[in-house]
């Protein structure tokens, strides 16, 4: 990153050195050879004569250059001239020559001679200059140097950018892909974990490219794409070269957006050069990342039918279509997340006529890819990866990997040598809200509000049939948040029926209650979990067909605009079918409501019980909440631990604590090294009576 601005910045630089300099060249030259460079005076023909008739005028010489006669000389007496420059404005010099062009006719060049003769003004004559057309055409011509060498600059500017070109501004529409040989290739399978069934369709892709006359002898043909299709961080990148390292084949990547540029066919030129490049060492994989960049659906944009994207598309679809014909052993793997938006002549079969859907792993696949992220770290004996994996549902890989490492950085802030269990569960909190603000200033009663309002939150979730688990329970600010309850289910659910949903709901309500019936407000804290209510309510009705009132009807597509396609579109239900949804929302968040209200005047004991304990101890898990919630007593293993929690420090302290440490070593060295000295003279003398005695 870094070496690429320093390149981009000399590039810019160096550019505008030369310019600048070029520039400097040819105004000088132009000043120079202008009327005003030099202290002459500037006269014409009539002056001229009237000079040699009032015998003002020492000598003439006359060179005939071009077309012109130039006829210099020399005042007898110097003259005062004005003379107007660019800088400096109007001046008044004095100057002992002169200059003037004339037509050179027989004529005036007799009339010259004659009154030089008559004044004895000496005449001389000599040959006209071969250089004078040269320098008429110094300045034009280093305007068009100039012009071609900024030209030139730019071009090799843009080629050196994307990779491709090497500064040939030639090279503009070469392909900038990065080509990675199959023998550097590092990532396998292996690598890859929570996909298995991702990588089982990947399985004879590789095969193909390895053994392509089995599948040619008995007429089979493979997918000449491949789509993965997925939510960002799920691994589709990491798919792709892992298939390349398995199949031990060139590997060519290249982001959609790298196609497209503002000249027009530019886009279309570097998917022939790829696709060339990729025959010319095939077999191969050519790997396009984000390819709805380029891929959109055509005539569904804003810009019109014949811009440079569509261009570009249609030149990918030839290439697609037309190099299976040759029998080239080259497969297309793409990656995108948003294939409702790609153009359908690009998903036909033929192109990309296998979808791989790269989804969020499940239990079993999250725990797969900690252990695959844990292998440089080191953890200490309570850490589970198994538990873990069941406190991070939904999570991909990327953000599985982002929890370890920010457990890794809280780790290395304490000086510990291993990552234990409480840094597992502080990075899982950075991952999800931030890190902790525990100097924010809060009032007692804001901070009561807080608390409440996250018991109230447990309380739904212990007391209903169908809610989830509740891990853990803290009123620690995080980001914009001043607490949060984390319940989870004990199974994993992947279909959640209309139970589930309304007890959810309740649970949702149930911060709000806890506000209301304890301190009579209502506080903005509340906002995030009314838009979850109520997106959900909605899509129950809207979509999944929960409603007995509007009955199993779609009515809201769950997929996000396409300008062009999607935007401006009216409802497909009248004006009363809508006023009906509203109020069908409206009756499933209050029924929640009512739930969560009994729910929570029905255990305020407990709900006391847990608030107080938030207040005291700031973070409750598990254990604890169950602990309080059929006791109402924290236990009793755990008050001592908890009296003193262990916090964070701040940079500042680690700092201090490190000084610290270094000066109570120095101490312990020197009164170390103290002891010894005076211990010494004490040996010798026993051991010079040892010797004397003997």
């Amino acid at each position: 990153m870094n070496n690429n601005n320093q390149k981009n910045g000399g590039f810019i630089k160096n550019t505008f050195l030369w310019v600048l300099l070029v520039i400097v060249v040819v105004v000088g030259i132009n000043y120079f050879f202008s009327n005003n460079h030099s202290n002459v005076d500037k006269i014409s023909y009539s002056q001229l004569m009237t000079k040699l008739k009032a015998n003002d005028i020492k000598s003439v010489t006359m060179q005939p250059s071009d077309s012109l006669l130039t006829v210099t000389g020399e005042y007898k007496e110097a003259k005062e001239v004005e003379t107007r420059t660019p800088l400096l404005g109007s001046t008044t010099s004095k100057v002992n020559n002169f200059q003037a062009y004339i037509i050179p006719t027989d004529s005036v060049v007799k009339d010259i001679q004659t009154l030089s003769s008559t004044h004895d003004v000496s005449v001389n004559v000599i040959q006209a200059s071969s250089s004078g057309i040269w320098l008429s055409l110094l300045s034009p011509l280093l305007t068009v140097i100039l012009m071609v060498g900024i030209f030139w600059l730019m071009m090799g500017g843009m080629g050196n950018r994307g990779g491709g070109g090497a500064g040939n501004p030639m090279s503009f529409g070469k392909s900038r892909a990065k080509q990675q040989d199959g023998k550097t290739t590092k990532v396998r399978f292996a690598d890859v974990a929570g996909s298995e069934e991702e990588k089982q369709e990947l399985v004879e892709v590789v095969d193909f490219l390895k053994n392509p006359k089995k599948y040619h002898d008995l007429g089979a043909r493979i997918p000449a794409g491949v789509l993965l299709e997925g939510p960002p961080g799920t691994g589709k990148t990491l798919l792709a070269k892992a298939v390349a390292g398995e199949a031990g084949v060139p590997f060519y990547s290249i982001s959609g957006s790298d196609f497209v540029e503002m000249f027009v066919g530019v886009g279309a030129s570097r998917v022939r050069d790829l696709f060339e490049s990729a025959k010319k060492t095939a077999p191969a994989i050519i790997f396009i990342d984000e390819i709805d960049a380029v891929g959109r659906q055509r005539g569904a944009g804003m810009g019109g039918g014949n811009d440079e994207r569509e261009q570009t598309l249609n030149q990918l679809l030839v290439e697609m279509d037309g190099f299976q014909d040759t029998g080239e052993s080259i497969i297309v793997i793409a990656a995108t997340n948003r294939s409702d938006v790609l153009d359908p002549a690009l998903l036909r079969p033929g192109r990309f006529d296998r979808k791989v859907l790269v989804g969020a792993p499940d239990v079993k696949g999250r725990e797969a890819v900690l252990k695959v992220h844990s292998r440089n770290k080191k953890f200490a004996p309570d850490v589970d990866l198994k538990i873990v994996a069941q406190q991070t549902p939904g999570y991909v890989g990327a953000d599985l990997e982002n929890v370890l490492n920010e457990a890794a950085l809280v780790a290395a802030r304490q000086d510990k040598k291993v990552i234990d269990a409480s840094d597992i569960d502080e990075g899982m909190d950075r991952a999800m809200a931030g890190p902790a603000k525990k100097e924010r200033l809060q009032s007692v009663r804001e901070r009561a509000i807080v608390a409440y309002h996250e018991a109230g939150h447990a309380i739904v979730g212990l007391v209903l049939e169908n809610g989830s688990t509740v891990r853990k329970v803290t009123i620690v600010p995080r980001g914009r948040i001043g607490g949060y309850m984390l319940a989870l289910p004990d199974e994993e659910i992947m279909q959640p029926t209309n139970f589930h949903l309304k007890d959810q709901l309740a649970s949702l309500m149930g911060g709000r209650l806890g506000e209301e019936i304890v301190f009579g407000v209502a506080t903005p804290g509340a906002s995030n979990d009314i838009e979850k209510a109520t997106h959900i309510a909605r899509s129950m009705v809207t979509e999944y067909g929960m409603s007995k009132k509007l009955g199993m009807v779609s009515y809201e597509g769950d997929h996000q605009v396409f300008i062009g396609r999607d935007y401006g579109q009216t409802k497909t239900y009248s004006e009363a079918t809508a006023v009906m949804i509203d109020d069908e929302v409206r009756s499933i968040l209050s029924e929640a409501y009512d739930r969560a209200k009994v729910a929570i005047e029905s255990h305020r004991e407990q709900h006391k019980a847990i608030a107080e304990a938030l207040l005291k101890y700031e973070t409750l898990d598990a254990n604890q909440i169950k602990s309080l919630f059929e006791t109402g007593e924290m236990p009793n293993k755990m008050v001592e631990a908890l009296e003193k929690p262990e916090e964070p420090k701040s940079f500042e302290e680690i700092i201090a604590d490190k000084n610290h440490a270094n000066d109570l070593e120095v101490h312990i060295f020197d009164a170390d090294s103290k002891a010894a000295e005076e211990k010494n003279p004490k040996d010798e003398n026993e051991n010079k009576e040892d010797e004397t005695a003997q």
